[in-house]
């Protein structure tokens, strides 16, 4: 674990994002889903160029985490109108902070999460938010020990299953 480390990923690096997101999605949410659900999902969101156009967004921020030479995770920022739900221009979206399931407990996700304050405080954002699982008590706990509170829901459409998620936000001093 000394050599973890966190780079903003580059186009060049668009496989190492689809690979971990597709094995970090199916690690956390297989056991809960239909195999059809989990394969359309996954196609359809880690697709080359879906991740590629999401990448190239200016409003989007990519940061992959490493163990060495490895991936092991990374974190999807938005801000503006790349934001999924609120566009606020004052927030920063926390959409995705996805990790191995082999380094969960090791403090990787805390890392991710670190990063993503980081880059709203250099970008003077007033919130962070974020959609998370209501049945994902793991990661609802881990949120609100950062800070995060409940506010509202919306609809996460994976495969053919509407599921909901929770808006929780984090109001930044």
């Amino acid at each position: 674990m000394e050599d973890i480390r966190i780079s903003q990923a580059s186009p060049e690096e668009v496989s190492v994002l689809q690979q971990i997101g597709k094995q970090t999605f199916f690690e956390a949410f297989a056991h809960c889903n239909t195999e059809s659900d989990m394969k359309q999902y996954l196609d359809n969101n880690f697709s080359k160029e879906k991740v590629l156009t999401e990448l190239n967004n200016p409003e989007s921020f990519f940061y992959i985490v490493w163990d060495g030479p490895g991936p092991i995770g990374y974190l999807k920022l938005n801000t503006g109108q790349a934001q999924t739900d609120l566009k606020e221009a004052d927030s920063l979206e926390i959409e995705r902070i996805y990790v191995l399931g082999v380094y969960h407990g090791k403090k990787v996700g805390q890392l991710l999460y670190e990063k993503a304050l980081e880059v709203a405080q250099l970008q003077h954002k007033s919130s962070i938010w974020l959609g998370v699982w209501e049945n994902n008590k793991k990661a609802i706990r881990f949120y609100e020990k950062n800070g995060f509170v409940p506010f509202s829901t919306h609809v996460f459409r994976l495969g053919e299953d509407d599921q909901t998620d929770l808006l929780m936000r984090k109001v930044l001093e």
